[in-house]
Parts: C-alpha cells; structure tokens; sequence
C-alpha cells in the first residue's frame, strides 16, 4: 500500500530524530571509518582536471566533507538532521545546506560530482525516484554520482527508530538508470571479504540525460 504524504512526513521525521538525538555518538562512531575506496571511485571517473565543485549528500557529521577539502575540492554537504548538519559545519568549516531528502531545493547544473555515502537507503521506494531526479538535476552535463547502501531484496523496515530500503544490485539499477543515470561500475564492501560478510553496495553513475 503506498505511503500517504503524512506517512512519509513521519517516517522522515522519526529517523532525523534519531540522528538528532545520537549526534555526537555517531560521530564517534564513524570518525574513522576508512571510505577511501568510496572517494576514490567517485573522483577517478569525474574527468575535470582541476578542483571540483562536489556536493556530499547527507553529509553526516562532516568526515568526508573533511577529507575532500582536504584534497583541494570545493565541497558542499547537505544534512537532514540539524544537529549533524552543525556538527559537520563546525567540524569541515563548509557550507552545509539543511534540507529534508523529500523536500530538496538544489541548484541546477551545479555540481561536478554527489556522493551519497550510506544515506539514500533511508529514503522510502516511494520517494527515491524524486531524490534521484534531483541530485540528476544538480549534477553538471556528464558529472557522476556515486552511492553506496546496505543491499538486500528488495524489503523496506524499521532498524530501531531508522527506517530502512534495502534493494539488489538490479532493482537499484533500474532505479538509478530511470534518473537519466548510466551505470560505471559497482562493488560490494568492506573489500576483501566473502560476498556474505559484505553488506554494502557501492556504485557509481554518470548523468547522460536531462
């Protein structure tokens, strides 16, 4: 049965809550974490020569808006949750545009390259192709967007007060390339490991239509 517009106002706003609530543990949760596979796979396929203009969509506490400042990139986050979103401002020094996924107001033709780092998977079904048609929007003629998400088969739950779409490989395909999306490539993480012990699916895409 599809979500009402209220239903989906009060699945956004019990997840933001969560994140508001537990801000600074999910900061000292993930402060660490090595994406430099993520960064890289994004950054390889962007084929501007000099500093980019990127976008970190739901940029959390601000790790990775850190990283790519760090290697000469103008970067912009975005962050549902208020207090991540100043969390990542005090942490990285960027800009950090709050928004609510549903409810986004991006610039168009703006950006080099999204990357959507363990976020888009908090987006119900219902809602994704809307979320992808903007970041589609916001990308420059040619720019990539990279994601990464828990995979699964396609089931949509609760994990505590995070609600959660977990989609294989081609059911994320068919919503990504129905964006205007082509696909470059794709693997599953932490590398190294059994496909069982890998629970994350990363892929990366460029904008070929508008």
């Amino acid at each position: 049965m599809p979500y009402t517009p209220e239903d989906l106002k009060l699945i956004a706003a019990r997840t933001l809550a969560h994140y508001n609530q537990n801000a600074h543990e999910f900061w000292e949760g993930t402060r660490d974490h090595d994406v430099s596979q993520n960064i890289n796979a994004m950054l390889e396929h962007i084929k501007e020569p000099a500093a980019l203009d990127l976008l970190d969509f739901g940029c959390g506490p601000g790790r990775d808006l850190m990283k790519f400042k760090e290697l000469g990139h103008k970067v912009t986050g975005l962050e549902g949750s208020t207090q991540l979103a100043a969390l990542a401002r005090k942490h990285s020094g960027c800009e950090v545009l709050e928004q609510n996924f549903l409810h986004l107001d991006l610039p168009s033709a703006r950006f080099d390259g999204v990357f959507a780092n363990a976020v888009l998977f908090h987006i119900p079904s219902q809602a994704l192709p809307g979320v992808l048609k903007a970041l589609h929007c916001t990308l420059k003629p040619g720019g990539v967007l990279f994601c990464s998400n828990p995979h699964g088969e396609g089931q949509e739950v609760w994990n505590g007060d995070r609600y959660g779409a977990f989609y294989d490989l081609q059911s994320w395909a068919n919503y990504v390339t129905s964006a205007g999306f082509e696909a470059l490539t794709h693997y599953y993480r932490p590398p190294g490991l059994p496909r069982e012990q890998q629970p994350w699916l990363a892929s990366v895409w460029r904008k070929v239509a508008c």
